[in-house]
C-alpha cells in the first residue's frame, strides 16, 4: 500500500516473518469453505470448530466520490460515482455454537525489512495506528504531518505486544464482530451498524457494477463473470492501468528462480483485455485502460512493453534475499527488468488496440492520429531485426515469428485505421508493407509440414503462433493454420494442456522446467474452434475450467499432474484468455445449433 505496486506490508505468502494479517478461531488453521458472494470480490470463509461455526467476510470497502472539495491527487480518468475508500474491512459472525475468535494483526512494511510500531490512538481500546515510512505531507493516507499511517479499528478490544496489535474474544450464536484497517484519512467503521453498512454497500457496488456487463445464458456464465470482476479487481481505477497480476514471485517452477514481479501493466494484454471488456458490454473500463495506453504512448519515446500502474517507465528489478520465498523458491524480485526488453510485438498490440477502439466507435479520434503514425513507423524500422519474443526470454535475440505477425499486425491494422481516417496515401504505403512482412512470415516462419514455428531457421513449436488464425494472419480453411493448431495440439502438450515452447528447444536463458502455460491453452480453445474442431475445442475448454481454483480464479501455469496453480496469482491475462474461448466455444455452439442455445453479444470490435 498505497498502490498495489508499493512495498508489501504483509507478505507472509514469501516469507512466514514478513507480515500477517489474521481473523479466525483459535487453534483452527485451515477453513472449511470459501466463496465469494455471488456477484462480488467480497470473500465469505466459514470456519467450524469443534464447539461452534464462524463467518468471515473480507471486503475492499467502496463508497461514494469523495473527493468534492478538491480534485484526486492521482486519479486521471473520469470520475466516478463510487471510489475506493482504502479500507480492508473483516466482519466476523457466530452462526452457531460457540467460538474462540483470534485476530492477530503482525504489518512488516518495505518487505519485512521494517518493524512496525502500534500505538493507541484514543483513551480506549478500540483503535491504534503505527507508521509506515516518512513519506510526502500530501500522501494518501497520512496523518496529517506527513507520512502513511496504518490504523486498526475493531469492535473488539485491542492489545499491543510489540509489532503485533491482537484481540482475543469468546463468540456465542448470533454475535457479531468487525476489524477494520485503513491507510487513508477517510474514517473507518467504529460500529458494527457502520461496519455492516460498509459492506453492505460494497456488495452493491459490486453487483450493480456485474449487471452492466453483457452475459450468455449459458452453463459457463460464471466463469465469464468472475474473470470480468477479476479483471475490474486487478485495475488501477486512477489511471486505468490492468496489472497482469497482484502478486510478486511465486513461482513458475516449484523451488525454481522463474519468479516475476507481475505488479504491473503490460502492453501486450491490451488487445486481448479490449476484446474481452468490450464483448462483455464493459465499455468503460475498455475506454479507461485504452486510455491509459494512449498517455503512455502520447510522447515521443520509443514505446516500452510494460510500465508502472501510474504510467512509470523506469521498473529496475532487485532481488529481495532477506525472503525465503514461496516455499524456498528463490530469487524473490521486485521490479521487472523485461522493461528494457526489446520486443517487436507491442507496436502490434497497440495498433489492433486503436483498430478495436475505434471500430467499436466506427471513427477514429483525432487525438490518436500521431499516436498511430509513430507505432506504425517503429515497427516499419524494427520489424526485420531479431528480438526478445513475446516470451520475453532472456537468452540471445532470434527472429521470432510471432513478433513478425505482430510487426504485420501493425501494419494492417494502421492501413485500415489510415483508410477510416481519409489519409489514403499512408492506407496504400503501409498495406504494401504488410503484404511484404506476410510474404516473409510464409517464406521463413513455416516449416517443411506447412507448420508456423517460433523462429526463423527452426522448427521449433511456439504456443504463440495459435495467433496466427486469432489475429486473422490467414483464414481459417488455410492449411498451414490448421497443421499448425494440430500440432500444437498433438506435439506441444502436457496431458492435453499447452507448453509455450519447450524450455530444450528455446534458450530463455533460464534454468529448470515450467507447467502448461493456461493462456496458452485457452488461446487453443479458440483457434480449435476457428478450424472447426467445435467438440475438441468444448471438451478441452470444460477441462481447463474443471481445474479452476475454488474461487474460480487462475494463475499462470498448470501442473497437469497435480492440477496445481504455479505463478503469479490471480493472472490477468489468463482470465482474458478464459473470456476469449468461452466466447468462441459459445458462439460456435450457436452457429451449429447446439443445446439450443441462442446468444449474440454485441459486435463492439471482437
Amino acid at each position: 500500500m498505497p498502490r498495489p505496486d508499493s512495498p508489501s506490508v504483509f507478505a507472509a505468502i514469501l516469507d512466514r516473518a514478513a507480515g500477517s494479517f489474521r481473523v479466525g478461531p483459535h487453534g483452527v488453521r485451515v477453513p472449511t469453505a470459501r466463496r465469494y458472494l455471488p456477484g462480488t470480490l467480497v470473500l465469505e470463509t466459514t470456519w467450524q470448530t469443534p464447539t461452534g461455526w464462524l463467518v468471515v467476510r473480507d471486503a475492499m470497502v467502496m463508497g461514494p466520490w469523495h473527493n468534492t472539495e478538491e480534485r484526486s491527487a492521482t486519479h486521471r480518468r473520469t470520475p466516478t460515482d463510487d471510489d475506493a475508500e482504502h479500507i480492508l474491512l473483516r466482519t466476523v459472525t457466530c452462526v452457531s455454537g460457540t467460538v474462540d475468535l483470534q485476530v492477530e494483526c503482525e504489518p512488516a512494511p518495505d518487505y519485512g525489512r521494517r518493524r512496525a510500531t502500534w500505538d493507541y490512538t484514543d483513551a480506549d481500546y478500540h483503535a491504534v495506528q503505527t507508521m509506515l515510512d516518512d513519506g510526502d505531507p500530501g500522501a494518501a493516507g497520512g496523518n496529517g504531518e506527513g507520512g502513511l499511517a496504518l490504523r486498526l479499528t475493531s469492535s473488539l478490544r485491542l492489545g499491543i505486544d510489540g509489532r503485533t496489535a491482537s484481540a482475543r474474544t469468546r463468540m456465542v450464536n448470533g454475535d457479531k464482530a468487525f476489524v477494520a484497517l485503513s491507510w487513508s484519512p477517510l474514517p473507518a467503521p467504529r460500529t458494527w451498524e457502520q461496519a455492516a453498512d460498509q459492506l453492505w454497500r460494497t456488495q452493491e457496488y459490486w453487483r450493480e457494477w456485474i449487471t452492466l456487463g453483457v452475459f450468455p445464458d449459458h452453463p459457463w456464465r460464471t466463469y465469464l463473470q468472475r474473470s470480468a470482476l477479476t479483471l475490474k479487481g486487478l485495475t488501477y481505477a486512477p489511471t486505468g492501468a490492468l496489472l497482469a497480476a497482484s502478486t510478486t514471485s511465486l513461482p513458475e517452477t516449484p523451488g525454481g528462480e522463474r519468479n516475476w514481479d507481475y505488479r504491473y501493466a503490460w502492453i501486450r494484454d491490451s488487445t486481448f483485455a479490449l476484446w474481452g471488456l468490450y464483448t462483455l458490454g464493459l465499455d468503460r473500463e475498455a475506454n479507461d485502460f485504452f486510455a491509459f495506453i494512449h498517455d503512455v504512448c502520447r510522447d515521443n519515446k520509443d514505446l516500452q512493453i510494460m510500465y508502472g500502474v501510474g504510467g512509470e517507465e523506469r521498473l529496475d528489478e532487485a532481488e529481495l534475499t532477506h525472503l525465503t520465498g514461496y516455499e524456498g523458491a528463490t530469487p524473490v524480485r521486485v521490479g521487472n527488468a523485461a522493461f528494457e526488453q526489446r520486443q517487436h510485438d507491442v507496436w502490434g498490440a497497440v495498433l489492433d488496440s486503436v483498430y478495436l477502439h475505434a471500430k467499436s466507435r466506427e471513427q477514429l479520434p483525432e487525438s490518436l492520429w500521431p499516436v498511430l503514425k509513430r507505432q506504425v513507423e517503429a515497427a516499419t524500422r524494427h520489424w526485420h531485426e531479431p528480438d526478445r519474443g513475446i516470451w520475453e526470454v532472456r537468452g540471445e535475440p532470434q527472429h521470432f515469428t510471432a513478433s513478425k505477425l505482430m510487426c504485420w499486425v501493425a501494419l494492417d491494422r494502421g492501413a485500415r485505421l489510415a483508410r477510416m481516417h481519409d489519409e489514403h496515401d499512408f492506407a496504400e504505403e503501409w498495406g504494401k508493407l504488410a503484404a511484404e512482412i506476410h510474404a516473409d512470415i510464409c517464406t521463413n516462419g513455416v516449416d517443411d509440414r506447412g507448420v508456423f514455428v517460433q523462429r526463423y531457421g527452426s522448427d521449433a513449436l511456439d504456443a504463440s503462433l495459435l495467433l496466427v488464425p486469432l489475429l486473422r494472419f490467414l483464414p481459417p480453411e488455410d492449411p498451414r493454420v490448421r497443421a499448425t493448431v494440430l500440432a500444437i495440439a498433438d506435439e506441444l502438450t502436457v496431458d492435453g494442456l499447452v507448453l509455450r515452447y519447450r524450455v530444450e528447444e528455446t534458450d530463455d536463458g533460464l534454468e529448470g522446467e515450467e507447467g502448461t502455460f493456461t493462456i496458452c491453452s485457452f488461446w487453443l480453445v479458440s483457434a480449435l474452434v476457428e478450424i472447426g474442431e467445435l467438440e475438441r475445442a468444448r471438451a478441452l475448454c470444460e477441462r481447463l475450467l474443471s481445474f479452476t481454483s475454488t474461487l474460480n480464479l487462475y494463475a499462470e501455469e498448470i501442473d497437469t499432474r497435480t492440477g496445481r496453480h504455479l505463478g503469479n496469482f490471480p493472472q490477468a491475462f489468463t482470465h482474458l484468455a478464459l473470456i476469449n474461448a468461452v466466447m468462441h466455444v459459445i458462439r460456435g455452439e450457436e452457429r451449429a445449433g447446439h443445446d439450443g442455445i441462442h446468444f449474440e453479444p454485441p459486435n463492439r470490435g471482437g
